[in-house]
C-alpha cells in the first residue's frame, strides 16, 4: 500500500508537557483518514508538525516517501493544503480577493482557476461578498478553497465542522467526499465529533495522550462495531452451551449478558435455554457506535 504520510515515533514536548509520545501513524494514498482523539490528545500538534509550523522534539515522518530531515520536504509540502485550527481568511476581502491573495503568495501566474474553486466549494454566488458577512460554514468552505489553491493532492483539515450548524456540517461533509472521489485528494481530518467522521472516513487513527492507540480501515471498524443481539439471561454458562450447540458466534460480557452475532430464532433459543434451566430475561438489537468503540479503546 502506498502512503502519503507516515510518522515514526514522533515526540513533541512543551517544557514538561508531552504533547506527542512516540506517535506512529500511516495515511494511505486516496483515503479519507479520520484522526480521532479527545481535546488535548495531540491532534493539532501533529498537524502543525507535518505542515512545518514547528519541529518535533524527536522522531521523524515522511511525506510522499520524502523524509522530514531531507531538504526536499519543502517541495513535498507544496503538495499539501491545510486548514489548521481556524480558517485563515481576510475578513475585509471578498472570497475572490482572498483566493487572489493566496495565488500571489504561491506565485501562481494567473487567476484562471479561481472561478472553478469558488464553484467547487459552493461559493460561486458569494465571490464578491466580503468574508466578514459570511456564516461560519461559508468561512470554513472559503478556508478549504484557500487550502486548495495550488492544486494539492493532500488536504489536512483540523476540526473542520467544529461549531457548525447541521446544514453547515452536511455541506462540509459533501465537499470533502467530492474532493476525495472526484479530485483524488487524500484527506486527513482531525476531529472529536465521531458520528460525523463515521459518515465519510475510509480509515481511522485513534490517538490518546499523544500516542496512537489503534489504526484501522472502515471495513475493520464496521466488523468491530457490527450489529448483534444482546441477550440477558439467568445463567450465561448455560447460554454459552446452547449457542455452541447452535453454531452461533457470541461474546460473553458479564455473568448475565452476552452479544450474539447473527439472528437466532427466539423460539428455538428460548426452548433450548429452558432445557438447560436457563431463563431468557431480555433480547435487544445492539450496534456499537464509533463513539462507544473509541471509549472502549481509551478507557474514558
Amino acid at each position: 500500500m502506498e502512503y502519503v504520510l507516515k510518522t515514526n515515533n514522533l515526540y513533541k514536548d512543551y517544557g514538561r508537557f508531552k504533547a506527542l509520545t512516540g506517535l506512529t501513524m500511516n495515511v494511505p494514498k486516496g483515503s479519507i483518514y479520520g484522526f480521532i482523539g479527545k481535546n488535548g490528545a495531540g491532534k493539532t500538534t501533529l498537524i502543525r508538525i507535518i505542515c512545518g509550523l514547528q519541529p518535533p522534539t524527536a522522531g521523524d515522518y515522511t511525506l510522499y516517501g520524502e523524509l522530514s530531515r531531507s531538504g526536499r520536504i519543502v517541495k513535498m509540502r507544496k503538495r499539501m493544503g491545510a486548514v489548521v485550527e481556524t480558517p485563515s481568511v481576510y475578513l475585509d476581502m471578498s472570497a475572490e480577493e482572498n483566493l487572489k491573495q493566496q495565488y500571489k503568495i504561491l506565485g501562481m501566474p494567473s487567476y484562471d482557476g479561481i472561478a472553478e474553486l469558488l464553484d467547487l466549494v459552493g461559493l460561486s454566488d458569494a465571490g464578491k461578498k466580503k468574508a466578514k458577512s459570511f456564516s461560519l460554514g461559508m468561512k470554513q468552505r472559503l478556508g478549504i478553497a484557500i487550502a486548495l489553491c495550488g492544486e494539492p493532492d493532500f488536504l489536512v483539515l483540523d476540526e473542520p465542522v467544529n461549531g457548525l450548524d447541521p446544514q453547515g456540517i452536511v455541506e462540509i461533509r459533501e465537499l470533502i467526499i467530492r474532493l476525495n472521489r472526484d479530485k483524488n485528494i487524500t484527506v486527513l481530518i482531525s476531529s472529536h465529533i465521531l458520528d460525523e467522521l463515521s459518515r465519510l472516513a475510509t480509515h481511522y487513527g485513534f490517538i490518546d495522550g499523544g500516542r496512537m492507540v489503534k489504526e484501522m480501515s472502515a471495513e475493520e471498524l464496521e466488523a468491530a462495531c457490527r450489529k448483534c443481539q444482546r441477550l440477558e439471561v439467568s445463567d450465561v454458562r448455560a447460554l454459552a452451551r446452547v449457542l455452541d450447540g447452535m453454531g452461533l458466534e457470541y461474546k460473553i460480557l458479564s455473568d448475565s449478558t452476552a452479544d450474539v452475532y447473527g439472528k437466532p430464532s427466539v423460539t428455538a433459543l428460548t426452548e433450548a435455554l429452558s432445557k438447560q434451566g436457563c431463563e431468557l430475561l431480555s433480547i435487544k438489537e445492539h450496534d456499537e457506535t464509533l463513539e462507544s468503540y473509541f471509549i472502549s479503546l481509551v478507557g474514558a
